[in-house]
């Protein structure tokens, strides 16, 4: 042990300083990234984020809200999904996305919701439900570019033709050692995800 601790602590200084003042993070983020294919299909499901208890949405969730609703608009899809539950009793993610899109002119009869899902495994499994009775099967999917490369196969497996729409590659952005270490803290987690999800069976 006395030889073995001061041994991983140099790793460990080593690889803060690679994750923090290297490219390193972008790299592998880049590795994990899906490139985006804007093209007209039946629907446009926005991925949940988050939203905290006053029913503000956090940065990454009104980055793909925002995605959604300039996809909507363009005429790309007639519908607009919209999902995220509520968190420590607020209104729901998918509910305030919901306003945000009706206050940027997309019709109420555009807008379906889903507030139930609390993983991309859920989320695959209730969209289905919901546009499967409407014919849907071409989806323009919305969520950063670390999550799309599990989030598409999830709802491929579904049974979606999925275009993939990133609202951020975090990859070309994040310059400082905040950002890098963020970035890293980002790619281990959707790493291990991905892991878990082929154990498990669900890709």
């Amino acid at each position: 042990m006395r030889r073995t601790c001061p041994v991983l602590g140099v790793l460990g200084v080593v690889l803060f300083f690679l994750c923090a003042f290297t490219p390193l993070p972008n790299l592998l983020s880049r590795h994990l990234g899906v490139p985006s294919r804007i093209e007209p299909a039946g629907a446009i499901v926005v991925l949940a984020a988050s939203v905290d208890q006053t029913g503000e949405l956090e940065r990454e969730s009104l980055r793909r809200t925002v995605r959604g609703i300039i996809l909507q608009r363009t005429g790309l899809a007639p519908l607009l999904v919209l999902l995220g539950p509520a968190r420590d009793g607020g209104p729901s993610e998918a509910e305030v996305r919901a306003d945000l899109a009706r206050r940027f002119g997309v019709q109420p009869e555009a807008i379906l919701t889903e507030a139930t899902a609390w993983t991309t495994r859920d989320e695959a499994s209730r969209v289905r439900a919901l546009l499967r009775p409407r014919g849907v099967r071409r989806i323009l999917l919305v969520t950063n570019s670390q999550h799309m490369l599990r989030a598409e196969a999830l709802f491929e497996r579904a049974g979606f033709e999925v275009l993939p729409v990133t609202a951020d590659d975090l990859s070309d952005t994040v310059d400082s050692p905040e950002g890098r270490l963020e970035l890293t803290r980002i790619v281990v987690q959707e790493f291990l995800a991905l892991v878990y999800y082929r154990v498990a069976g669900y890709l």
